[in-house]
């Protein structure tokens, strides 16, 4: 096989600055990087001439069509494809993309989730280009990544939110900034690096599991006689296939110009990981939801399909998304980085000290912006954090803020307690501390990491929410501190006063502890287990208010994705119900019965050969087996009355309660007795691939 040259092959499929300052005039490129760095308007004579190399650039990479590329509230892109095609009289075309179809395209809204906020009629939608985010070719189409919003100016996507939230916060930001001296700094934003987790099976198994294929899930399966617990697939060599999907899958995104890194196998069995270098937040939320596209695209190629559901098998590990979250300036300074002189320790201090104050007061936001059917089913298993927000800092960190709230000496600290502004932080460098996988929200040197999100989730939500929470307590540091007459003395007590009032959401020690949930409500933690627990909170004054001071969403925004949200855990879960049933009655059920018509033949058989035979072991096996079926059968009627009382609830609230609260339990419970029947079947009477095949046969 030819070796690939990585950094020829590299954005070779992108519309980077690289490709636009060899095809722009010096003057245009100039104005354009304006409007990248610093949003100044982009003029119509500036747009088509961007739009013309843009279209030469798109036609020698292939492309023939041009869509508007966003991200509506479905949590996946979506596309509508125009040619460059335009007729000419002599009936030839020519190849045509003007600067307003560049800036701006009216793709119908009105089949999107707005959440009540449009009636069916009112179709009209719009999509801008957002400049910050490298427009790509894939397949035969050139995608210029977009905001989407309705005609009357509502945000109908995740991006315009996510744009909103880091402007926010940069912001804020550049205040405190400006209040330690810092003139030089003119931007600041959050950049974040997504490791994604993701299952690998074989396609033709896949195909024969209707649950796999219609919720992405298993929704039956009996443990295998081998799972994880002999901890000999994390890290492990690869599998031969593996090993070329992932060459497949690397070579792939790195012509889009994603930054992927880091690949090996995970805890689980058929589980892998793909983590990328760091970027801004927005072009690493588009180049996500691009990975999990192509991870999907890529595997079918080689015969396989990836799963991104957070709990596709039960009885293993589930799949993240760990959100690796950092502040930086345009000059390269983190400023979650422990410095390493007194000003840089305050500069620091106090930015840690708005990220705990913003977790604290908002865990509710937190475990929000990570809800959805699929994660309920893995957070708190055991595999993952809790469903209970608590921040992890290390020891050498704790034992600076323990000396900073008590005002004692700190451990090992030859000057006695910390004085803000005065002392040096002892060496806290990246990767100093224990890593804690059971904590949600992880101080990891430089960054933290927010180990809450799923696999199939759009980190577009996380981070909107991580970034507006940070803002608004930033902003409330900078009113304060801006009105000081002593600003060193303003700064040290306030440092002190939030991180005392804030005590409560630092953790260091072990989340799967059960003793952890006692002590947590002790704290007076929240514990939001299901995503109608945690959407009952949505809309509390305390977060609209937020979120609207920020601008990060209008009040009309924030009913439209409580009612979005609400409707798709119920619409999962439905779905979810219908399949159960549909796989009890045609495939389970049916597949009992026909083995036990063969083990009642057997015996019938042995008896008319031997008539003195007794054979007690297939009637012992057969009263098991319609004791089960009768068992199954009972159950599944229970579930259909569930599953109809809950569609019935009018109210949005209720029906997911319902579902939470009744079905859910209902469907367990089904599963249970459906999965006790799978291991007495004879191996050609199973109704469809067991675990043993799907997790271990490639």
């Amino acid at each position: 096989m030819a070796q690939t040259n990585v950094p020829e092959l590299f954005g070779s499929l992108v519309f980077n600055q690289k490709a636009m300052k060899e095809r722009l005039p010096k003057e245009t490129f100039k104005a354009l990087k304006k409007t990248i760095d610093g949003g100044e308007p982009l003029n119509i004579d500036l747009a088509n001439q961007v739009a013309r190399a843009m279209k030469e650039w798109a036609i020698e990479k292939g492309a023939t069509h041009f869509t508007h590329w966003f991200q509506p509230l479905t949590g996946i892109t979506a596309e509508k494809h125009d040619s460059f095609i335009t007729p000419q009289e002599d009936g030839t075309v020519i190849m045509t993309f003007s600067g307003k179809e560049l800036v701006k395209g009216e793709p119908d809204a009105s089949s999107f989730p707005s959440g009540g906020s449009r009636d069916t009629y009112e179709a009209r939608g719009y999509t801008v280009w957002d400049p910050t985010s490298y427009p790509f070719v894939k397949e035969h189409t050139l995608c210029i990544p977009t905001a989407f919003c309705s005609y009357t100016g509502e945000a109908l996507d995740k991006k315009t939110p996510l744009l909103r939230s880091m402007e926010a916060l940069n912001e804020q930001a550049l205040r405190i900034l400006r209040l330690f001296g810092n003139t030089s700094a003119s931007h600041v934003a959050t950049t974040v690096g997504p490791e994604q987790e993701y299952f690998i099976v074989n396609e033709d198994l896949y195909k024969q599991r209707k649950d796999l294929r219609m919720t992405g899930r298993t929704l039956f399966g009996a443990k295998p006689s081998k799972g994880q617990e002999m901890d000999d697939q994390y890290y492990a060599a690869l599998n031969p296939k593996i090993v070329k999907y992932m060459e497949d899958l690397n070579d792939t995104l790195w012509k889009y110009g994603i930054y992927s890194k880091t690949e090996h196998n995970e805890v689980a069995p058929a589980q892998h990981e793909m983590a990328p270098i760091f970027t801004t937040t927005n072009l690493s939320t588009d180049q996500n939801q691009l990975t999990m596209e192509v991870m999907k695209k890529v595997a079918r190629r080689h015969g396989l399909v990836c799963l991104l559901h957070e709990k596709p098998f039960a009885g293993v590990n589930g799949s993240g998304k760990h959100n690796n979250w950092s502040m930086s300036t345009d000059g390269g300074e983190n400023l979650l980085e422990p410095g390493d002189t007194p000003e840089k320790n305050s500069q620091f201090l106090l930015f840690l000290t708005a990220v705990i104050k913003a977790v604290d007061e908002n865990q509710d936001l937190l475990r929000i912006s990570v809800a959805s059917a699929g994660n309920d089913c893995r957070l708190g298993a055991n595999e993952a954090p809790p469903a209970i927000i608590s921040m992890y800092v290390g020891d050498e960190l704790f034992d600076v803020l323990q000396s900073i709230k008590d005002g004692k000496p700190m451990k090992g600290h030859s000057k006695g307690k910390m004085t803000i502004g005065a002392d040096v932080l002892p060496p806290i460098p990246k990767d100093s501390t224990d890593r804690n996988r059971t904590s949600p929200f992880a101080f990891t040197g430089n960054k933290f990491e927010f180990r809450s999100c799923g696999s199939s989730l759009s980190i577009a939500g996380p981070n909107t929410t991580l970034d507006a929470i940070v803002a608004y307590s930033l902003k409330e540091f900078a009113d304060e501190l801006e009105k000081a007459k002593d600003f060193e003395k303003a700064l040290s007590a306030l440092i002190k006063r939030e991180i005392t009032a804030h005590w409560k959401i630092i953790f260091n020690g072990n989340g799967y502890d059960a003793s952890w949930v006692k002590e947590a409500q002790k704290r007076g933690l929240l514990n939001l287990r299901t995503t109608p627990d945690a959407m009952a909170r949505y809309l509390d004054k305390k977060n609209v208010k937020l979120y609207t001071e920020t601008g990060v969403y209008t009040q009309d925004e924030l009913k439209a994705h409580y009612e979005i949200k609400l409707e798709k855990y119920c619409k999962v879960l439905n779905i979810e119900v219908e399949t159960m049933l549909e796989m009890i009655s045609k495939d389970i059920l049916p597949a009992a019965f026909a083995y036990m018509g063969a083990v009642a033949k057997s015996a019938a058989d042995l008896k008319a050969v031997v008539p003195q035979a007794k054979a007690s072991s297939q009637t012992a096996l057969l009263k098991k087996l319609d004791s089960l079926a009768a068992d199954l059968s009972k159950r599944t009627e229970e579930l259909r009355k569930k599953h109809l009382a809950a569609k019935e609830a009018s109210d949005l609230m209720e029906r997911a309660r319902a579902y939470s609260d009744s079905v859910l339990p209902a469907m367990a419970q089904t599963r249970a007795v459906a999965d006790e029947i799978e291991p007495l079947l004879g191996e050609d009477y199973k109704p469809f691939p067991c675990y043993e095949d799907l997790l271990f046969r490639l």
